[in-house]
């Protein structure tokens, strides 16, 4: 069973996030996996902003459901409500299907080069470690899930690293560019 949300400190948001500079492609290195992410790999989100919209930010959830490349592919198209300054939050709420509005709290991120981010659920029970490119850094992952722990009270038991494999092919076929995944990340397939 879960501890209660009551029994966690409140769970802090960044203190700003730069609407604007969120969007754009994050590729889910590391996940506390909701039921639709136990098994899934090369899962990407991509966030759009709308303007004069009933939601603000649409939300296009990516991914194998099993193996990369080769199991099929799934998806969970999201809508995304920033909460206060629509501008500069990092409180959200998302919603998978109406009527639903889940908690969405960016509680780390790069506030330099929006290159990783981390989305926290009240209740400790849900996360996502998120980075621009689908490989990152050791030092930089050890260092998010060191701050999981210390920081936001929560256990990494359950966390798993969400397999990332791409070919040049499935980069296309994705309609991702070179510059989200470089070449350098490209694996072959024989």
């Amino acid at each position: 069973m879960g501890q209660s949300t009551s029994s966690f400190a409140p769970m802090q948001c960044v203190p700003k996030c730069d609407t604007a500079r969120f969007m754009g492609s994050w590729f889910v290195i590391a996940v506390k996996p909701t039921m639709l992410e136990t098994t899934n790999s090369n899962a990407v989100e991509r966030y759009t902003w709308l303007e004069n919209n009933s939601h603000d930010i649409d939300i296009d959830f990516h991914f194998n459901t099993k193996e990369p490349l080769t199991s099929k592919m799934g998806s969970l198209p999201q809508k995304g409500y920033v909460l206060g300054d629509k501008k500069n939050s990092g409180d959200w709420k998302v919603s998978p299907f109406w009527p639903i509005k889940m908690p969405y709290k960016i509680i780390e991120l790069d506030d330099q080069d929006y290159m990783y981010t981390v989305v926290g659920f009240p209740n400790r029970r849900y996360c996502w470690i998120m980075y621009r490119h689908p490989q990152m850094p050791e030092d930089l992952y050890d260092m998010l899930t060191k701050r999981l722990v210390e920081k936001h009270q929560y256990s990494l038991d359950g966390l798993r690293k969400v397999p990332q494999v791409w070919t040049r092919e499935e980069r296309e076929k994705r309609g991702f560019t070179s510059q989200e995944i470089p070449d350098s990340m490209l694996t072959t397939v024989n």
